[in-house]
């Protein structure tokens, strides 16, 4: 019997002899068990998704070797349009297929949260991942964190002497403002990608949107990611913005509900394919939980040790080089 998988753009099938089908009609080398699939009420993997995106441009590269040009000049292949989804009450998805640098993806989260810009704030943590696109100063320019929590509002400009002095906006906290007040609300949206402000940026934002949505007590997020680089950046922002989603649910009293990955341009490096091939041998483990410590305070004030993987088993980190 052929069962459906019911993943992104709904082209992508399991095997009944195992393995994944993608769209271009090539086949996966992942051995696909029983207990992952979707079988009446029985819920299928979630991270099959993310390794059919993987399949999908790992086929694209064996059809035609040739990348495509990007900024960096490392070439990638790329597809345009994609989305994948997680229940998050089904378990938390850290990616299990290669071991992910948890610390420094709850790193990275809280201090996005904490408007902070400095790089050098993540290096005094041992967290690098930064490192290279930052100045001497550890400067970033108004990246991710300033466009949350410090978004400039004409609005509220005032001026002293002869200098005008911008006030800002805090998007976050409005956000957990109006899911508290108003859920029903369409507009729970936070935006990193600032027009007027890019080219003072160290790199543009990458996963650049999200909106929230409330229903039967649930909070649920989507994220919009223009630039998805597939093999060492999407594992890192799936586990993030899920994170992100249960702080916030917590902050505001509700539950977890989906989060959803939605990407424009999904790409492999062209030196990640020896990499992607070794991860799709693997076989996923079962997701595991997150949670937060009992003494743990509100979503501005939380620290790392506040935030527990519990259950976390994956295969060993597979190293690859970032493109800058």
């Amino acid at each position: 019997m052929r069962h459906p998988l019911i993943i992104g753009h709904g082209m992508t099938v399991v095997d009944p002899n195992g393995g994944l089908v993608t769209p271009n009609g090539g086949s996966a080398v992942l051995h696909v068990e029983a207990r992952m699939l979707r079988n009446g009420n029985e819920a299928y993997h979630g991270e099959l998704q993310y390794l059919s995106l993987l399949q999908e441009l790992v086929n694209k590269h064996d059809a035609d070797p040739t990348p495509r040009e990007d900024r960096t000049g490392t070439g990638t292949f790329s597809v345009f349009g994609r989305q994948i989804r997680f229940n998050l009450a089904d378990g938390f998805p850290l990616l299990t297929t290669k071991k992910l640098f948890t610390k420094g993806i709850v790193a990275e989260l809280l201090w996005m949260l904490a408007g902070q810009t400095n790089n050098n704030i993540l290096t005094e943590q041992g967290v690098h991942i930064w490192d290279e696109w930052a100045d001497e100063n550890g400067d970033l320019g108004p990246v991710y964190g300033e466009q949350w929590r410090f978004w400039t509002d004409p609005a509220k400009a005032h001026r002293v002497g002869d200098v005008i002095h911008h006030g800002t906006y805090d998007q976050i906290a409005v956000l957990i403002e109006n899911l508290k007040t108003k859920p029903n609300d369409r507009g729970h949206v936070v935006s990193a990608w600032n027009a007027a402000e890019l080219s003072k940026m160290a790199l543009r934002p990458c996963h650049c949107l999200m909106q929230f949505y409330v229903e039967d007590g649930k909070l649920s997020c989507q994220l919009y990611q223009r630039s998805a680089d597939i093999f060492l950046g999407v594992p890192f922002n799936i586990a993030s913005y899920a994170l992100l989603t249960h702080m916030i649910a917590r902050e505001v009293g509700l539950y977890v509900g989906e989060f959803v990955h939605t990407f424009g341009d999904l790409h492999l490096y062209a030196n990640h394919v020896e990499q992607a091939k070794e991860q799709l041998t693997r076989t996923p483990y079962p997701f595991g939980q997150v949670g937060f410590m009992k003494d743990a305070p509100g979503v501005f004030e939380l620290k790392r040790e506040h935030i527990v993987f519990n259950d976390y088993q994956s295969h060993p980190k597979i190293e690859a080089e970032v493109s800058v």
